[in-house]
């Protein structure tokens, strides 16, 4: 039997055909792994194609520090941190004892407003008849006073024709008297010589005697006519007097318009005590219902800052209130991806303290960047100028319903995405 022929080959041709395995199994993997790689590359442009996403967005909500409008020791305390709280629940309740002190003495003044303000209303009336009796009285007594001074005038002048008629009777009778005077002496020596009969003479006496008498008498009646002239004129000067009184009470009378104002003055100032004194009540009353620090709207209680016994001021934040009904998302999208994005569009949330999706759309941008709205805003104008991308806030609401156990929280991160084109 024939022995094989062993032929050994050389070493180079021998590791030939393994390098050549090895080079095109390595081939195969690069190709097959640009092959994803372009596959990923291309599934994520389609992907995105028509949408916009940033991580740079949180849970927003409204967080009001609910403070007291009124000052004094907590009373009792309702509410504990994290407690939620419907809208008109009673948070704290501060000691009422001295806003009750206000009331019963803002009610005590209005009380006493309100005496003082009838008692003025009650005056007008008075003022008024008073004033017009006054008037008509004094009117009264002016032409009174007048009227006596004409009836005095017109005694001074009859008393004085009078007298002017005295005086002549006067004379007439003193002339009278004095003629018969002389016949009496004349006749005397007649009637000695007995030249004339006594009878005649006894007739010139008797008559001499009767014309003194009368001149006698028209003396006494020149008196009686001097002294009615002097009472004429007392009565005159009187009434002049009462006549000038009266001017006066007139005068005085003309005041009356402007007292009545006065006094209604002090009605309506006395009015007006009384609103004072309402509304002084008014803000008692409504201090006193402050002492009872209601929630505003319904959330959940957190950072409670109180306890029991405290003193706090007016202002002073005592709880804030989270509200869950009313959550929206801020999104801080790049400035060069807004291009598409208008509100309305519809989005998605992705929270991953929740781990599922919401749906959303948007629903506002904002009026200016985010820089624009910190502490300090850059200013490009000065230094050197490095464009940054700025980052503009997107206001993101949920769709109704998406959150009925209120899972979420105001400050948790999300991952928005806007569809800006329908596909």
């Amino acid at each position: 039997m024939a022995e094989a022929t062993r032929v050994d080959k050389p070493a180079d041709e021998v590791a030939e055909p393994a390098a050549g395995g090895m080079l095109a199994g390595r081939g195969r993997a690069l190709a097959i792994a640009g092959l994803v790689i372009v596959l990923i590359i291309g599934f994520y442009v389609w992907h995105s194609r028509g949408r916009q996403s940033t991580d740079d967005a949180q849970v927003d909500g409204h967080i009001t520090q609910v403070s007291s409008r009124v000052g004094g020791p907590i009373l009792k305390l309702h509410v504990k941190d994290n407690q939620a709280v419907t809208a008109g629940d009673v948070i704290v309740e501060i000691d009422p004892r001295d806003y009750q002190v206000a009331v019963d003495r803002a009610k005590a003044e209005l009380g006493d407003a309100e005496a003082n303000a009838a008692a003025a209303a009650s005056g007008i009336p008075i003022t008024e008849v008073s004033t017009s009796t006054v008037t008509r009285s004094a009117s009264g007594g002016l032409e009174e006073a007048q009227a006596g001074v004409g009836i005095a005038e017109s005694q001074i002048k009859a008393a004085r024709a009078q007298l002017v008629a005295a005086q002549a009777h006067q004379r007439e009778r003193e002339a009278t008297a004095t003629r018969t005077a002389r016949d009496v002496e004349r006749l005397k020596g007649l009637v000695a010589k007995e030249e004339i009969p006594q009878q005649q003479f006894d007739a010139a006496v008797a008559a001499a005697d009767a014309a003194r008498a009368a001149a006698d008498a028209s003396r006494s009646d020149v008196l009686a006519a001097e002294a009615a002239i002097g009472v004429a004129e007392q009565r005159a000067r009187q009434s002049r007097g009462s006549a000038a009184q009266a001017q006066a009470a007139v005068q005085a009378t003309r005041s009356a318009p402007q007292q009545l104002k006065v006094t209604k003055a002090r009605a309506d100032m006395a009015q007006a005590r009384v609103q004072q004194a309402a509304a002084a009540l008014a803000q008692a009353e409504l201090n006193l219902q402050r002492t009872r620090v209601i929630a505003p709207a319904s959330g959940i209680i957190s950072k409670k800052s109180v306890e029991v016994g405290q003193v706090i001021q007016p202002g002073q934040p005592l709880v804030a209130l989270v509200a869950q009904d009313d959550l929206w998302v801020t999104a801080n999208f790049k400035e060069t991806q807004l291009r598409n994005i208008r509100p309305g569009q519809r989005a998605t949330i992705s929270i991953d303290a929740v781990g599922k999706d919401f749906d959303a759309h948007v629903d506002s941008l904002a009026p200016a960047t985010g820089a624009r709205f910190s502490l300090l805003p850059p200013e490009n104008a000065t230094g050197n100028y490095v464009k940054v991308v700025q980052r503009v806030p997107v206001k993101i609401v949920l769709e109704p319903g998406q959150d009925p156990e209120h899972r979420l929280r105001p400050g948790m991160s999300v991952t928005p995405t806007v569809f800006t084109s329908s596909k």
